[in-house]
Parts: structure tokens; C-alpha cells; sequence
């Protein structure tokens, strides 16, 4: 769906009269395109040690990574940066935030339209020295804060690394080089945490997922349909999963991705059965699981109907339960696996009129976390992505002062696009995000107050 808003506020003299009134002027987001460069201008990274010394060596093109970036270690006046990354890895006490995070301040004004702002810290732990703790949880902070102050498109959004977890570890890189990216463009104020030194890098980052046989549920239109796109352009064949009743519009994603398609209800009691042997005799194989199909059915709950709360169950949380079950249990998903589910920011903040569905979106998030750890054996993951306000046929449905409103309440002030949610479910799909285990990304602009 088109918001006409933001094309008159960047386009002649409505761009000029919104500058004059103080109105809302969101940029037009940068979205990733294969074959383009990683970053259209050179990269500041900023931080002292041994930490930030590798990783400006891997971003101007350490081995293998053929990222061949310009990378400054101190910045240089009137230069126009891309990126500006910071590496608070070795910070032990807040007062020592001090020089790179005011080094990192003298540029901003200068930074790209589109820039990204990158902090990569230590995640504060229970057994942390107090001033330890408080520096690293400091970080937090002052990168959601800082990300709600970027203009022109730009973003800011953090990797936490756990414990032991080094800053050149195949998850550690990828994560960076995610949040570096135009795939991230609608992830914003975001710090993912990096569980482990798990993952390999992908020998061509424009098709990370060659090779691999991913389903994706409710993948006749939307999110769901975007996700089939974006699988299918890293590499991956897909299987798209839906309703029969989306028969038609079913076949056409499938063959676009030169995929198979799969009539079923996520909600049957062999749904899980009917996925993985669908996938053995047509692909051979099954690597990746995309649980995005999902309905609302909205009401106060003082008016709910138990129809309208059980279908809402039974879709969004009960049939993803049922289907790793089945999966976790046949001996044929055991190669690096990935499940990727679809929260929501419901989910996480909770949404007037929607008790049913913010309840199946907060028990997504409880499953990849407990579901997550059953995999690891087999060098697996589960983690969850939590869309907020996205361009669908949804939410076109909403009253168009209400979308307005909802449009401009984040960082970036305007609503995402099915393609950003579908970037970051192929980034927690790819082997470069084998650390990140049973996590939960937004995928908001950075939609909600302190978050």
C-alpha cells in the first residue's frame, strides 16, 4: 500500500511547505538490492583494544569476507560517513563511554541519509562487577535513545555478545553486517544478543542460503508471500504452504520461486507430517521453517467470543507447537535447522482489542526461547520476528486517520514494508546467524516508548 503522505513531504513544493509547518518528514527507506555494495561511503569505527582493531580489519576486508570497506579509525573532518561503528566491548566502567560514544557525536550531524549507527558490547550478567554492569547495561540505553535522535533514514541498532562470544565469531559478523546493511532498513533501535560462537559464513553473501529447502506457511500473499521472495532470492527452494482456499494465488508465489506448493491447514493434527513429507519427496531434504501463517480476530475482551479466541490459538500458536513436535521427533531435521516464527509487537507491549491475539504472539516468543535450546544439538536455532506497523492488506483496513497515526509513531515515521520482515527472517534463517538462539528481533522502526 502506498502512504501518499510520504511521497508529497519528499517531492516538490508540499516537501517545502511540511519543512515550513514542522510536519513529519520520514525518508524514503534503502532497501537492499543483490549485487549492490554493502555501504556507500566509508565506515567510522570508533572504540580502543584489540576488539575494535579486529574488527575494522574485518570490515576492510579480512579473509573471506571480501567486504573491501573504507574503514577509518579516527574520523576525519568533513567527511560524510556511512556507518559508524562502535565497539564498547571492552568498557568496564560507564565513565569509560565516554570518549568514543562523544567521538561518534562529532559526526552525526555528517552522517549519510540512510547511515547506520552500530554498537557492539558485552551483555551485563548477573555475576558482573557492579561497575561492569552498569557500563554494559549503559549501552542499552544510550543506543535506543540515540536511535530515536537519527534523521534521513538512518538507524542504530546493537550486537550484544554473551560471554565468551568473540567479536570475529561467524554470528558476531553476521549480526553486523545485518544491521550494517539495507536488509535491515525498518530495524531500528534493536540490540540482538549473539548466544555463541555457532554459524559459518556464507561463501557468497548475495545467496546465503544455497542449497537449503525452506517452508514458509500462510505464503499465498503478504508477509508471507514476500518471505517465499526473499528465501528464494538467497538461494533457498521453497516450499509455500496454505489454505486451499488460496489455492490460485498459492501456485503463482510457488512457481515465481520455482518452488512447490503445499494445500494445508497449519491447524490439522498431521499438518506437521504432511510438511515434512511433502518436503522429503519433492526436495529430498528440510532445513528451515517459517511459521507465518496467522489471523486476528479482534475484540474487547469484555465482548470476546470463545470462537473468536480459540481460532485465534489455534492458528498463530497451537499449529506452530504441533508442527515442531512433529519435526523435532522424525530424525529428518537435524542439519543445522532453522525455525523462524512470527511474533508480533503485540505480543510484547500488548494492543487494545487484541487479548487473543497479543496472547498467541507472547506465547510465540515463550516457544522459540524454550524450543530454541532442543536444537542446538544438532546445530539449530529457533528465535521469533516481531513485525510491528507493515504495508498489508491488513492494515489497509484500517481507518485512514488511525493508519496515519499508527504510520508515524516510530523512529522512522512510517510504516514497514512485507520486505523488511521478510530480510530479517532470511538473516535469522542463514547459516551466519547460527549464534542467535531463541531471540526475538523487531522488525518496528522502533515503534514503542523505552524500546
Amino acid at each position: 500500500m502506498t502512504d501518499t503522505y510520504l511521497n508529497l513531504v519528499n517531492s516538490g513544493v508540499t516537501k517545502k511547505l511540511a519543512k515550513q509547518l514542522g510536519l513529519p518528514q520520514p525518508a524514503p527507506l534503502r532497501r537492499h538490492q543483490p549485487g549492490q555494495p554493502l555501504l556507500d561511503g566509508p565506515a567510522l569505527v570508533l572504540g580502543s583494544g584489540a576488539d575494535a582493531d579486529t574488527l575494522a580489519a574485518l570490515l576492510a576486508g579480512g579473509p573471506g569476507l571480501g567486504w573491501d570497506l573504507d574503514v577509518h579509525r579516527h574520523a576525519v573532518p568533513d567527511t560524510r560517513y556511512a556507518a559508524v561503528v562502535l565497539v564498547l566491548t571492552e568498557v568496564v566502567h560507564p565513565t569509560e563511554l565516554s570518549a568514543p560514544v562523544l567521538a561518534a557525536a562529532g559526526v552525526l550531524k555528517g552522517l549519510a541519509r540512510g547511515g547506520r549507527v552500530v554498537t557492539v558490547s558485552r551483555e551485563a550478567v548477573a555475576d558482573d562487577a557492579p561497575a561492569v554492569a552498569a557500563a554494559r547495561q549503559g549501552v542499552d540505553g544510550l543506543l535506543r535513545s540515540l536511535a530515536k535522535e537519527l534523521r534521513g533514514g538512518a538507524t542504530g541498532n546493537g550486537v550484544v555478545l554473551h560471554a565468551g562470544v568473540p567479536v570475529d565469531a561467524p554470528s558476531s559478523v553476521g549480526a553486523l553486517r545485518f544491521f550494517l546493511s539495507r536488509r535491515s532498513a525498518f530495524v531500528d533501535g534493536q540490540l540482538l544478543v549473539v548466544d555463541s560462537s555457532a554459524g559459518t559464513l556464507p561463501d557468497d553473501w548475495d545467496r546465503p542460503l544455497a542449497g537449503r529447502v525452506a517452508v514458509v506457511t500462510g505464503a499465498a500473499r503478504g508477509i508471507g508471500a514476500s518471505i517465499a521472495d526473499t528465501l528464494a532470492r538467497d538461494g533457498a527452494t521453497v516450499v509455500a504452504v496454505d489454505v486451499p482456499a488460496a489455492g490460485e494465488q498459492l501456485a503463482t508465489v510457488a512457481n515465481r520461486v520455482r518452488g512447490t506448493a503445499l494445500q494445508l491447514d497449519v491447524t490439522a493434527d498431521d499438518a506437521g507430517a504432511r510438511i515434512l513429507e511433502h518436503a522429503l519427496q519433492r526436495h529430498g531434504r528440510l532445513d528451515i521453517v517459517v511459521h507465518n501463517a496467522g489471523i486476528t480476530r479482534d475484540k474487547l475482551l469484555a465482548n470476546m467470543t470463545p470462537d473468536k479466541w480459540d481460532s485465534v490459538l489455534a492458528v498463530n500458536i497451537a499449529s506452530q507447537l504441533r508442527i515442531n513436535e512433529a519435526l523435532l521427533t522424525s530424525g529428518d531435521f537435524t542439519d543445522a535447522p532453522r525455525i523462524v516464527s512470527l511474533a508480533s509487537t503485540s505480543g510484547i507491549a500488548g494492543n487494545r482489542g487484541q487479548t487473543n491475539y497479543a496472547a498467541s504472539k507472547g506465547g510465540v516468543i515463550g516457544m522459540v526461547r524454550a524450543t530454541a535450546p532442543l536444537l542446538t544439538a544438532f546445530g539449530g536455532t529457533a528465535n521469533a520476528v516481531a513485525p510491528g506497523f507493515i504495508e498489508t492488506d491488513m492494515t489497509a483496513r484500517i481507518p485512514a486517520l488511525t493508519r496515519q497515526v499508527a504510520r508515524r509513531l516510530n523512529s522512522l515515521q512510517q510504516g514497514g514494508l512485507p520486505v523488511d520482515v521478510a530480510e530479517t527472517v532470511a538473516f535469522l534463517a542463514s547459516p551466519a546467524a547460527g549464534g542467535v538462539v531463541g531471540r526475538v528481533l523487531r522488525v518496528c522502526g522502533q515503534n514503542m516508548v523505552g524500546q
